[in-house]
């Protein structure tokens, strides 16, 4: 039981969709001024299963469809579905069933722009980029990343059903945020991974353009990146607190786009790629933290003439 347990447990990517849904809860927390009620907070909780539900659904989806690739590739070898231990029928099974749970979920309990959002996100990932998008173009990871953006936008959509005047402008900024975040993240691991990619004819950057193109491409992401993150501080979305913290984060990150221009060892992109994911639960952390430290910042910011609009 707990052997079967796991393989469907690995199905969902679970390491993947933790990611995924921590920028779903804070997306949350910023749509709401102050601390959740309780109404918020149950509002929230289902919200937070209803995404995760479907996130997972798009992961063994994108197994399913991927079972072919992800057997030519050391990464991936191991996946339940590419050793036998689930079958492809019990698989798409899974995943409905999954995707029917969140869709219920949303749509009786949260409320219908979510479960639509939600949806599209869901089908953008698990179908538009695994089936076309990631075989027909190095570009795949950026267009397709939208789809892996959307999480933030879920979890404001949650709170508020989009009804506010500032809410569509502040969560697709923070869907901008993830945009702009993916391409470094994801070729840092392509560069490192490039011999599977090309083994199972994926045409990563890496792939076609090659490792040193790749690498400027990073940076120039990278520095796109730590400009796109000032943006919620000059829209008045969030104060000095993020902006430090973001400052912080974005140098290092930085650096470490620099510095894989010229790495000291095979195995740096990979330090890149972990530094990615850490890099982007820190600053949604710290766009939490200032949102809850908002109106301690205001007086201050007020005397300094600058003017903060609510995010909820």
């Amino acid at each position: 039981m707990a052997s079967t347990f796991r393989q469907y447990w690995d199905l969902t990517k679970p390491r993947v969709v933790a990611l995924i849904v921590f920028t779903a809860i804070v997306g949350m927390f910023l749509a709401i001024d102050g601390l959740p009620d309780g109404a918020e907070l149950l509002r929230g909780a289902l919200g937070f299963l209803g995404i995760w539900l479907a996130a997972s659904s798009a992961a063994a989806i994108n197994q399913l469809l991927d079972a072919r690739i992800d057997a030519k590739m050391a990464r991936t070898s191991w996946r339940p579905l590419v050793q036998g231990q689930v079958k492809p029928w019990q698989a798409l099974v899974f995943a409905l069933v999954l995707a029917a749970l969140s869709m219920t979920l949303l749509v009786l309990w949260v409320n219908t722009i979510t479960a639509i959002l939600t949806f599209a996100s869901l089908i953008g990932y698990a179908v538009v980029y695994t089936v076309f998008l990631k075989r027909a173009t190095p570009q795949n990871i950026v267009i397709g990343g939208i789809a892996g953006a959307a999480p933030p936008l879920l979890g404001w959509a949650t709170m508020t059903g989009m009804q506010g005047e500032w809410d569509w402008p502040h969560a697709l900024l923070l869907v901008l945020i993830i945009f702009v975040w993916t391409p470094p993240h994801f070729w840092a691991l392509a560069i490192f991974r490039r011999e599977d990619y090309a083994r199972a004819l994926v045409p990563m950057l890496p792939v076609t353009h090659g490792v040193t193109y790749t690498r400027w491409q990073i940076l120039f992401y990278t520095v796109l990146l730590v400009e796109v993150t000032v943006l919620p501080v000059v829209f008045g979305m969030s104060g000095f607190f993020y902006l430090g913290g973001a400052l912080v984060l974005g140098a290092v990150f930085l650096w470490y786009a620099w510095r894989l221009l010229d790495p000291p060892d095979d195995f740096f992109p990979m330090r890149v790629f972990n530094y990615s994911i850490v890099y982007l639960m820190a600053l949604f952390a710290f766009l939490l933290v200032d949102h809850w430290a908002m109106p301690m910042l205001r007086p201050a910011a007020a005397a300094s003439g600058i003017e903060f609009v609510p995010a909820g």
